[in-house]
């Protein structure tokens, strides 16, 4: 049976899962392939219920921890209103091919349509065929104002 729901920071079962989820992703070679650190494993649910704008949505398979996406409010200064990033998007390997992805973006849709934002946003690498299939079956495109300008890139600065 499955079952996707928004995440209760506040219950150990949902804090569990969603270390296992995301250190899941982490091991991933989408995630980088490497465990996550023990102050992420010991801290993630404490710190992410401390942010007002987080949300989580978390998708079960027969009591099993299996998905779910980490998302967090922000701004488009373009339309005035808010707007869902969805900045982490797991689906354990060994329920894949099952459409939960697209289970866990329609959940985060309900959210965002309850919050009034004006749109979804979501990064993904270019290498990762398979995400951007169903990303793109959801209505997801790359974001651009004027063609002749070109995409949007994702770039970061990391800070010691």
């Amino acid at each position: 049976m499955e079952e996707i729901f928004i995440a209760d920071l506040c219950l150990p079962s949902h804090a569990s899962a969603i270390v296992y989820l995301l250190n899941e992703y982490a091991k991933d070679d989408m995630g980088g392939g490497a465990e996550l650190p023990e102050f992420v494993k010991s801290n993630l649910a404490s710190e992410l219920h401390k942010r007002q704008g987080a949300h989580v949505v978390l998708a079960f398979v027969d009591d099993a921890p299996a998905g779910m996406a980490v998302c967090f409010e922000g701004f488009s200064t373009f339309a005035c209103k808010p707007l869902l990033n969805v900045h982490d998007l797991i689906v354990v390997r060994a329920y894949r091919g099952r459409g939960l992805s697209k289970k866990l973006l329609a959940k985060t849709e309900e959210i965002a349509i309850r919050l009034g934002c004006c749109k979804l946003t979501l990064e993904v690498l270019e290498g990762n065929a398979i995400a951007q299939a169903a990303y793109k079956a959801c209505g997801f495109a790359g974001y651009e104002l004027d063609p002749k300008m070109g995409e949007a890139m994702f770039w970061q600065k990391k800070l010691k």
